[in-house]
């Protein structure tokens, strides 16, 4: 009799894992079962619509900036399947890709539709059972070893392995049955939000973005890096939301209250900060302070070099203008004051607001129509080699529903193509 395989979740992990069943054992009867109407729901509107399904790791030197959980796991799958990986089976499947300058990987089409359609179109050109408005309610072992699994119409489903990839849920109680079988949970939180923050002032600068600006948790060592988007309620963009990632439980026990650092010049080392104040005053000493804002620290930039023209035109690199009017109102220098007037006292209340400015965060909010967790199943109840479950042999995982999550940029994608590939392949093996 054929082997039967069921996929619980029709996602990313979901779609890979089958498709890798069938590749290995083209006789398995390989089925999806997805609890919503259309598979592939969360793929299509990724990264905007447009599908950010991978990175270039070119800037990524350790895993764990980039996997806050589960990177040591992560690079043990990658000597399996890994991002190049990833990028030779798109293309090959006839999805040509693109590497942006930030590493983000798309399809060349921009459109997220394009990966749904590939996905779809090989799984049923291998011949892999595609079922929709199945809700897994429970799994059972069965006396001949088999699996018993139970959905939304309390249909019984016999099968002989299982790989669930079920994504990640906000609640625990999506865990209980998973629980029951033996399987300790971590428990799930969100993991990519926005920061909340009651400053009027700021929140009139939404739309305003620094591009390169550093933000930090008060007392606490986590930090990050990138574009930083004042918005009406708040903080956002790439900065922010890797933040939310590394600090996802820390935020949570403190009801996602707590105090926020921003350095706008992404230069850490406050003496090469008070140079470039130094330097722009100098450069600028007869302008207005409101005309002549400082320049911003290039990425990998470790002499704080300013580079203004001869003639001291603010150029590309230069905070932006409305962010700089309301930091200096902040400080309190006089909008009629000249840089020639600022002295020493004014440049280094400067200093200290581009270098350590605080916020206080009070609330978090949700980012696009994407929902990311951390938690799930724990990472000491899997195989790390296999995915499959140290209690339950048959039964096995990959993607979110495990407790291995990313920042953005195409890394939880990458998880869902590496886990699933590697969960297929070996449920698929011959079992003894």
């Amino acid at each position: 009799m054929p082997q039967r395989i069921a996929v619980i979740g029709g996602g990313a992990a979901g779609f890979f894992a089958a498709i890798r069943a069938k590749e290995v054992n083209a006789d398995a009867i390989v089925t999806i079962y997805e609890k919503g109407e259309k598979p592939l729901a969360k793929v299509a509107v990724t990264g905007g619509g447009r599908c950010n399904l991978t990175n270039s790791f070119a800037d990524v030197s350790d895993l764990k900036r980039v996997y806050p959980r589960g990177d040591k796991l992560m690079k043990r799958l990658f000597k399996t399947f890994d991002y190049r990986d990833t990028f030779r089976w798109f293309e090959s499947h006839g999805v040509p890709l693109v590497t942006q300058d930030d590493q983000c990987v798309f399809p060349r089409s921009q459109d997220a539709m394009t990966v749904v359609r590939c996905l779809i179109n090989e799984a049923r050109r291998l011949g892999v059972s595609i079922l929709t408005r199945h809700a897994l309610t429970s799994i059972e072992r069965s006396d001949n070893n088999t699996f018993l699994l139970f959905n939304n119409s309390s249909e019984r489903i016999e099968t002989d392995c299982v790989i669930v990839t079920t994504g990640g849920h906000p609640k625990s109680s999506a865990f209980d049955y998973l629980a029951r079988l033996g399987h300790d949970i971590s428990m799930p939180v969100p993991s990519l939000f926005t920061f909340n923050i009651n400053d009027n002032a700021l929140r009139s600068l939404m739309g305003t973005v620094v591009e390169d600006a550093t933000i930090s948790i008060v007392g606490e060592k986590m930090r990050s890096a990138g574009p930083l988007l004042i918005t009406h309620w708040g903080m956002s963009g790439p900065a922010v939301l890797k933040l939310s990632s590394y600090a996802a439980r820390y935020a949570c026990e403190r009801q996602y209250r707590f105090d926020v650092s921003v350095n706008w010049l992404r230069e850490s080392n406050t003496s090469l900060v008070a140079e470039t104040i130094r330097k722009t005053a100098e450069t600028n000493a007869a302008k207005l302070i409101t005309n002549a804002p400082p320049l911003m620290f290039q990425s990998g930039d470790k002499r704080g070099r300013v580079d203004s023209s001869p003639h001291g035109e603010i150029k590309r690199g230069s905070l932006p203008t409305r962010l700089w009017e309301y930091i200096i109102q902040k400080i309190g220098v006089p909008a009629d004051k000249r840089w020639n007037e600022t002295g020493k006292k004014w440049q280094n209340k400067i200093v200290e607001v581009l270098a350590n400015d605080i916020y206080h965060v009070e609330g978090k909010s949700s980012w696009r129509e994407e929902f990311v967790t951390c938690g799930g199943v724990s990472l000491s109840s899997i195989n790390p080699s296999t995915l499959e479950s140290k209690h339950l042999p048959g039964l096995y995982f990959a993607g979110e529903v495990t407790d291995v999550d990313a920042i953005t940029g195409g890394f939880n994608l990458q998880a869902a193509w590496t886990m699933g590939y590697i969960a297929g392949e070996n449920a698929a093996r011959p079992h003894s």
